[in-house]
């Protein structure tokens, strides 16, 4: 089993920034595939940022190109999502997520086993 806990979310203007952080224990951290989603309200679960294994390759969904920026710190076991110039649109719930190393960079839901409990994030015009 993989424990995830997200922190970082808020209540934050237009135009800010925001840093999510995941901490996970239960399996060694470098092994895991992990990923970010967001689910906004009535709207289906999608796929944000992944990275690979090692952190060096980032993969991102097409509501996050550019103002996200997803990290990883296997010595923390700590996966990191940096979000700038925060939009309305970008209100959430951000969930981290764990799988199978050799599903490192997936964007497929049913790829990533293991679920935290979610973080608001909440973007004011």
């Amino acid at each position: 089993q993989v424990q995830l806990v997200e922190s970082g979310g808020g209540v934050v203007q237009a135009g800010g920034s925001l840093r999510l952080s995941c901490a996970a224990s239960g399996r060694s951290f470098s092994s895991l595939a992990m990923g970010w989603f967001r689910q906004a309200p009535g709207k289906e679960r999608e796929f944000v940022a992944a990275v690979s294994l090692s952190g060096g390759t980032a993969y991102y969904g097409d509501s996050a190109q550019g103002r996200f920026t997803i990290s990883r710190d296997n010595a923390k076991n700590t996966v990191y999502l940096q979000i700038h110039s925060l939009k309305p649109e970008d209100t959430a719930v951000y969930y981290c997520a764990a799988g199978p190393g050799h599903n490192s960079g997936s964007s497929y839901r049913n790829d990533y086993d293991f679920w935290g409990q979610g973080t608001q994030v909440t973007v004011s015009s």
